[in-house]
């Protein structure tokens, strides 16, 4: 099959096409001629019209390029020689050599005017490229790279190279930029294939047309895409045929905006030694072809794109790691807890502001209670997420130790405070724009926290400079908890105050971040009791109701993340508890036991039976041994088996591992090896020791005859009084 070359585009300029002005120079010629000769027959006055020959190369001179310009003068001169040297014959002599000579002499001053007025229009023209170039690099370097979002930026480097440099535009880009990824490095041997970001064409812009879909397009190795890329030089040409084009140009997946085109660029872009992609442009056949000037200031316009869309990469590349960051540190899923069902949803901010310090965890207490909490760092970015990482992890382990809300958060003030003297800058080894620079409040934070008691049905909460929660409780609207406000974590030297609140069961929590009320288009007082209205709308789960809340109050350019939590509270009756005095009297032992045993039996549970003796045999004897009046026994039933012990004893317990000969300190090691989980917890009026076991058990096995008399020896001798520790 024949095909038609790929020819390059040269400088120079095409012939001319025969102008009107050009026609109507030669028709006055013939015209004056002729006018001369009917004159001369007539017998009147002949010379003025050689004036009329003379000035005619000289208009050719002022409208015509320079060789229409010496046709002109040629062919006037030939006319005149021949009406005035032979078709003349009464002129005299010196009249027509008069008459020629100055035709001649017409024909050189027309020649030097005509290559003057070309000069000065060249002159004149390249001037007004250069500024029109100037002017196009000035609009993309302002135009260009406005955001850090990698597609918009490759919209800015389309739109602004359409119509003033060309009649279509288009970037298409490595997979992994749009990722925020560096691409494979070295040039790709074989077919590239890239995903088309962004267009532009000469209607679409005139009518700004919506951005297209993304769509990949593969470039043959032959194309001159590929060969842009490969070589990392700029390639332009123009097509003579259409099958040509379509064979070295790609077709655009988005429309015919590149399909055969007359004449094309394609311009690799490179930032700091790496390939991101490639920039293609193509005019039609009404505009000039591409030239070696248009190639340069193409690969100006792609260099600082280039740079733009690199930004914008790295600043992807940055808030990808960064939301990975936050959301690694935020729990994964809310698993079910006993005591609420819960809910949570978390959003990063807006991509130019960056990942905040949000978070928020639902954590399991003893006695089947919960503790919900929500928290803000002060700041965005990478620090302010692991901040919200370390205060998350000071909280779960406070909350594991069993701490009331408001001493909970005088511990976890202090650690704030402690990470703000850890970061602050010393003025040894630093200049003054180093310390005055450094950022000493980064670990500012606020902080809710609430701890709910399904069985009692109460909610202790105190907060740090956070927003109250709401609470929608059955057959009543939305309104905000009456909960003392503290300090921001890190102020120091205020205390905190505790509110309890009775929550009957089936109430409804809402936990949130300052970032889900606060807007710059309205006043915190609207946005609060926007709030309230949409969390008054019922919704049947607590799934839809997050997502409700967040469709109505969200805007679309959130300024600061959003941590919320909805939990709906449930509570434990009388037949998932029983609860009994006993008195200071190692008998009590036995008593216990026989309570603990037949209440499994009505609980459909003996086979936890063993298990739950012994630990309650082991917890009742310390009491009594150790603690004081009153002395009670509790167990709480639900996915696991919850026996507790309380005394008025302020002695918290420690676990140690007792050496072999010694006669006791083993009964805490025998309850660490039968629970899953254990603890204590102090209140007001004494502490209380809990022990969580499995139901039914799974891996714990009755020990053999022999083994339960050594156990049960063990036990007792737990119980001597020469120990003064479990």
């Amino acid at each position: 099959m024949h095909r038609t070359p790929l020819v390059s585009h040269r400088g120079g300029t095409a012939a001319p096409s025969v102008r009107p002005a050009f026609i109507t120079l030669l028709i006055a010629v013939v015209v004056i001629a002729g006018a001369r000769l009917v004159l001369a027959a007539a017998g009147m006055q002949l010379m003025g019209m050689a004036e009329y020959s003379t000035l005619i190369p000289v208009v050719a001179a002022a409208l015509l390029p320079l060789r229409q310009t010496l046709i002109v003068g040629l062919a006037n001169l030939a006319v005149g020689i021949l009406a005035y040297g032979i078709l003349l014959p009464s002129m005299s002599h010196a009249s027509r050599i008069t008459v020629i000579t100055a035709l001649g002499a017409s024909i050189l001053v027309s020649l030097a005017v005509c290559r003057a007025r070309i000069a000065a229009e060249r002159s004149l023209k390249g001037l007004m490229v250069a500024r029109e170039r100037l002017t196009l690099l000035s609009e993309a370097s302002t135009r260009v790279g406005g955001t850090l979002d990698v597609a918009r930026t490759a919209e800015e480097l389309a739109e602004v190279a359409v119509r003033r440099f060309a009649d279509h535009a288009a970037v298409d880009l490595f997979d992994p930029v749009l990722k925020g990824e560096e691409p494979a490095p070295g040039p790709s041997a074989g077919p590239v294939t890239l995903r088309r970001t962004a267009h532009r064409s000469v209607p679409a812009a005139l009518t700004a047309a919506e951005p297209p879909d993304s769509s990949t397009v593969t470039y043959p190795r032959e194309s001159m895409p590929a060969r842009s890329l490969q070589r990392g030089i700029p390639v332009h040409g123009q097509f003579t045929d259409t099958a040509e084009s379509e064979e070295c140009w790609p077709t655009d997946p988005n429309g015919p905006g590149t399909q055969a085109p007359h004449s094309a660029l394609a311009v690799p872009l490179r930032a700091r030694g790496v390939t991101l992609g490639a920039a293609l442009f193509t005019r039609s056949r009404h505009r000039a072809p591409f030239d070696a000037d248009d190639s340069l200031l193409a690969q100006e316009i792609a260099a600082r794109a280039a740079v733009c869309l690199d930004n914008a990469r790295r600043y992807t590349h940055e808030r990808a790691t960064s939301v990975a960051l936050q959301r690694s540190l935020l729990p994964q899923m809310v698993p079910p807890q006993p005591a609420v069902q819960a809910a949570a949803r978390y959003l990063p901010a807006d991509i130019e502001v960056g990942v905040g310090g949000d978070w928020y965890d639902v954590i399991p207490l003893s006695g089947a209670r919960v503790a919900l909490v929500v928290g803000d760092v002060v700041g965005h970015g990478i620090r302010a997420s692991a901040a919200m990482g370390r205060l998350r992890a000071a909280v779960r382990t406070l909350a594991d130790i069993d701490l009331p809300p408001d001493e909970l958060l005088t511990h976890l003030d202090d650690i704030v405070i402690r990470l703000q003297n850890e970061t602050a800058p010393s003025s040894a080894g630093l200049d003054e724009d180093a310390v005055a620079g450094a950022d000493v409040g980064e670990f500012l934070a606020t902080c809710l926290y609430m701890a709910y008691d399904p069985i009692s049905r109460r909610c202790t909460a105190a907060r740090a400079g956070h927003p109250s929660p709401a609470v929608v409780r059955p057959g009543e609207g939305a309104r905000f908890l009456d909960i003392p406000a503290g300090p921001p974590l890190g102020v120091g030297g205020l205390p905190f105050e505790t509110a309890e609140i009775h929550l009957p069961e089936g109430s409804l929590l809402a936990l949130y971040t300052d970032g889900l009320v606060e807007s710059p288009r309205h006043c915190l007082d609207e946005r609060l009791e926007r709030l309230l209205e949409v969390l008054s709308e019922p919704k049947p789960t607590l799934q839809e109701a997050c997502d409700h809340v967040l469709d109505l109050l969200v805007d679309d350019r959130t300024r600061d993340d959003i941590a919320l939590v909805v939990a709906r509270t449930q509570a434990l009756d009388h037949g998932h508890t029983v609860a009994w005095e006993l008195l200071e009297d190692l008998s009590e032992v036995a008593r216990a036991r026989d309570l603990a045993s037949l209440q499994l039996a009505r609980w459909g549970l003996p086979e936890a039976a063993f298990l739950a003796e012994l630990v309650v045999s082991e917890l009742v004897t310390n009491a009594i041994r150790y603690g004081g009046n009153p002395i009670q026994l509790r167990l709480i039933r639900h996915d696991t088996l919850i026996c507790e012990v309380s005394d008025s004893s302020n002695t918290a317990p420690h676990l140690r591992r007792a050496r072999t000969f010694d006669e006791g300190g083993r009964g805490l090691f025998i309850v660490a090896q039968l629970a899953e989980r254990w603890g204590t917890r102090q209140h007001s009026d004494g502490k209380t020791i809990w022990a969580e076991l499995a139901v039914p058990p799974a891996t714990v096995q009755a020990p053999a005859p022999k083994e339960m008399s050594r156990t049960a020896a063990a036990g007792r001798s737990a119980t001597r009084p020469r120990q003064t520790a479990w």
